[in-house]
């Protein structure tokens, strides 16, 4: 199929010749498909920032996107490598939930298949490399032929993990960072219905990340000060902390798995 689009989310880094192959075998099999990275600076072997990565970007892609999703910590092994429809796009990724937020979010019309019709796979199949000899080729003969009940059966069992949430105890609900991004900023698990109106309305916001007290809540980065750090509404719908110009990983000390607890 013309126009095809088949994106990637990997672990792999781009110092090496794994990307490139991938996309060798990808044009290969389907010269006419669009390729696109989505990134492929995941942390090694860390499902969660994969959930969170391929989570954040799926959405704004055209119908019948196949994304390939590649965080392995278990390649070689007898972990299932998966077929994936969601949300009227298509996922191929090892069965390890590093889909988790797409299928929170894509829960009604959830298909999931064990992609095993090794047909499909690139012969012999390295015990390192399921990229190149699994996920990569099961994606482009779907944009060829878009005949997934062929590529392996339903299944009901397939791995996955709930984001940690923020909880309601003694007055305060107690959150977490999720992840530092490039720039620093800290992704908290606080969504905009979890803060108080008036801080959203340009009032006092009261954050406690480890120790470091963040008291201002702000619509744009400009309109922070200075190093002093500050709470927004980032981008994938997640509360995040900031500072102006600067990284507040760095400047504040902290990273993913830091408390975070809001008093309203």
């Amino acid at each position: 199929m013309a126009n095809a689009i088949i994106t990637l989310t990997t672990d792999y880094g781009t110092s090496d010749h794994l990307v490139g192959t991938l996309k060798g075998v990808i044009l290969k099999i389907n010269p006419d498909v669009t390729i696109v990275d989505i990134t492929h600076n995941i942390t090694p072997f860390d499902l969660l920032d994969g959930a969170l990565a391929i989570g954040s970007a799926y959405a704004y892609f055209p119908p019948k996107t196949v994304h390939v999703v590649v965080v392995d910590p278990g390649v070689g092994t007898a972990r299932r490598p998966l077929l994936v429809s969601a949300g009227n796009q298509y996922f191929v990724a090892p069965d390890n939930g590093v889909l988790s937020v797409v299928y929170e979010r894509e829960a009604e019309g959830l298909m999931v298949r064990h992609a095993n019709a090794e047909h499909y796979y690139l012969q012999p199949i390295s015990k390192t490399f399921h990229g190149r000899d699994i996920f990569a080729p099961v994606a482009a003969w779907l944009t060829k032929n878009w005949q997934s009940s062929s590529m392996g059966e339903q299944i009901e069992d397939y791995k996955r993990f709930t984001l940690p949430r923020p909880k309601q105890a003694d007055g305060v609900v107690k959150g977490v960072v999720l992840r530092a991004d490039t720039f620093g900023n800290l992704i908290t698990n606080f969504r905009q219905e979890d803060l108080p109106e008036s801080a959203l309305s340009g009032g006092a916001i009261h954050l406690l990340a480890g120790t470091q007290a963040v008291t201002r809540f702000v619509e744009t980065f400009a309109d922070g000060s200075g190093a002093e750090p500050f709470a927004y509404l980032g981008s994938s719908g997640f509360i995040e902390i900031g500072v102006n110009k600067g990284n507040a990983a760095r400047t504040l000390g902290l990273n993913r798995g830091t408390p975070v607890i809001l008093t309203k």
